[in-house]
């Protein structure tokens, strides 16, 4: 059975390039919290900043793991039946699946818009960041709901990239 040719959009090797860059940060999420193991428990010296920097960090590094995901077509899917089908049943699979895609990432887009609003302006119209409410008591609540929203716009943009290839490659023509 041949391969279904991958599709890779421009915007797909931009996240993929960006990725691999950001997953460098692990490494200083590692040195950090290394850090604050040390300073706690050998000095007796503990921070307020290192595990609400590792959460932040990581966190945002997990949710932009999803765009990465989909764009370097590591993705859950269904082998077993998807392995052993034609190609073209392979074309309507994607189609398929892009369009279920496109419908979740839409839905959590518009749910991620009102979380980021809610943590942005005040229900009075005033802008105010939500904090942390720790001693740090950082903004970082409002940026990872932002870079949530971020996020799943992006998502959302390249199922709608990867369903126009997809029906290209289909229909016979060139892929993106």
């Amino acid at each position: 059975m041949e391969n279904t040719p991958e599709i890779k959009t421009r915007l797909d090797k931009v996240i993929e390039w960006i990725g691999e860059k950001l997953s460098l940060i692990f490494l200083f999420i590692v040195a950090i919290t290394f850090l604050e193991v040390f300073l706690r428990y050998v000095l007796n010296s503990p921070t307020i900043w290192v595990h609400e920097t590792a959460i932040f960090l990581g966190g945002s590094l997990f949710i932009f793991g999803g765009a990465y995901a989909l764009a370097t077509d590591k993705h859950v899917r269904v082998v077993l039946i998807y392995d052993n089908v034609t190609t073209k049943t392979r074309h309507w699979l994607n189609i398929f699946h892009h369009i279920m895609g496109l419908t979740f990432s839409s839905m959590m887009t518009w749910a991620a818009y009102k979380m980021a609003k809610e943590s942005w302006i005040k229900p009075w119209g005033d802008w105010q960041l939500e904090t942390s409410g720790t001693a740090w008591n950082t903004h970082f609540p409002a940026y990872l709901k932002a870079i949530i929203l971020i996020t799943m716009i992006i998502v959302s943009i390249q199922f709608i990239l990867k369903l126009i290839a997809e029906i290209r490659l289909l229909l016979g023509g060139k892929n993106v």
